[in-house]
């Protein structure tokens, strides 16, 4: 059995003695003064930033299961609203993309993968009394386009998110990397998609 984990690390050692970092150097500011919010797809990882034009400097990645924003005060909307007042983002990208595994996923399903795993039906059961619907927290999303639009609204619905910062969402082909845009925003208009 191959120990990936072992891997890295000698992979590691091995650039940084190498000093290959060097050519990535830059600062924590994001040049471009972007946000992107977008999928954790093995097929984006490289492919968005250069169908972006993106370099190391130029944004801030953020990345999850679908591109979403799940809560209004989770991890997602925080990092992003961080980005906006540390680090002057300008523009919020939210980028989902076409095949999307969270499209159509059904949190029962997932449940059931997990009990074959060995999750524990007493550990769903304590979840369940706790007031905690695992099944809808896993649960996915009938549209891309629809979960790109929640996630705007939430984000510019946003008590700490300054009315001057604009907010896209786009859907990218994992093949090609050509985005089609879903909603653009500007300064003037605010107003619910």
């Amino acid at each position: 059995m191959v120990n990936r984990v072992e891997e890295i690390l000698a992979f590691n050692k091995q650039f940084v003695l190498n000093e290959d970092y060097k050519a990535l150097v830059t600062s924590g500011i994001p040049e471009k003064k972007v946000v992107i919010l977008s999928c954790m797809d093995t097929r984006l990882t490289e492919l968005l930033p250069r169908a972006l034009n993106i370099k190391n400097g130029d944004a801030k990645l953020i990345k999850n299961a679908g591109a979403t924003i799940m809560h209004p005060f989770g991890s997602i909307a925080r990092s992003i609203i961080v980005a906006v007042y540390e680090f002057g983002v300008e523009d919020v990208l939210i980028i989902g993309h076409y095949g999307c595994g969270m499209c159509h996923l059904d949190g029962k399903s997932l449940l059931d993968k997990a009990m074959d795993r060995g999750l524990e039906a007493s550990t769903l059961e304590m979840l369940k009394y706790s007031g905690i619907d695992v099944d809808q927290w896993l649960k996915g999303f009938e549209s891309p386009e629809d979960a790109i639009h929640e996630s705007i609204n939430q984000l510019r619905n946003h008590p700490l998110m300054p009315k001057d910062v604009r907010i896209h969402g786009m859907l990218m082909h994992p093949e090609t990397g050509a985005l089609d845009v879903v909603a653009l925003d500007s300064f003037i208009d605010k107003g619910t998609l």
